[in-house]
């Protein structure tokens, strides 16, 4: 199946999406909960910010950002730090799609406490990670129950044997559409 027609506008526009409402990464039984993100591009300048056959990719020039940040199990805090060169791929359809294209390695989930763990997203090599884009205004980019690979490294409580981690969050991205 070919990818239709995509067309991101307005061309050349530079964006931020923001964290609306929360972000959780599960591995196993541990959830990690962040309250706040952020993430930043631009829309490639005309004529690139069309594409007959598929999407219209451009590089995150701020890659993802995840703060304020708690987990499931008591007496344990967590960071989350993101690394290496992100992108996003928008495709026009029913839904539309956004594509986060993950570096190896590109978020590393560290736990601090009763229960020390260090969990990292695709350790094998890049991955994608597809949401629901819509129209609005705010715009909404929608990650739901997406799964991410994951190693996970510790000692007691760590779930180190979950080999996938479970994504969820919505941003608002203002003025940006997608479309035909």
């Amino acid at each position: 199946m070919t990818a239709g027609s995509t067309t991101v506008s307005p061309a050349g526009a530079s964006y931020t999406a923001t964290l609306n409402g929360k972000a959780t990464f599960k591995a196993g039984t541990v959830t990690v909960t962040c309250s706040a993100s952020t993430a930043g591009g631009t829309v490639p300048a005309a004529p690139g910010n069309h594409n007959a056959t598929g999407p219209v990719t451009n590089p995150l020039s701020a890659r993802p950002t995840y703060s304020n940040c708690t987990t499931s199990m008591p007496g344990v805090s967590a960071t989350v730090t993101t690394y290496g060169s992100w992108t996003v791929s928008m495709q026009n359809g029913a839904p539309s799609t956004g594509t986060l294209g993950m570096p190896a390695g590109g978020v590393v989930v560290q736990t601090s406490g009763l229960a020390t763990c260090t969990v990292t997203s695709a350790p094998s090599g890049p991955v994608s990670v597809e949401g629901d884009w819509t129209n609005g205004s705010p715009s909404k980019l929608a990650f739901v129950n997406e799964s991410v690979p994951v190693t996970v490294v510790g000692g007691f409580g760590c779930p180190t044997s979950a080999t996938t981690s479970t994504f969820n969050a919505t941003y608002d991205v203002p003025g940006i559409t997608v479309g035909a």
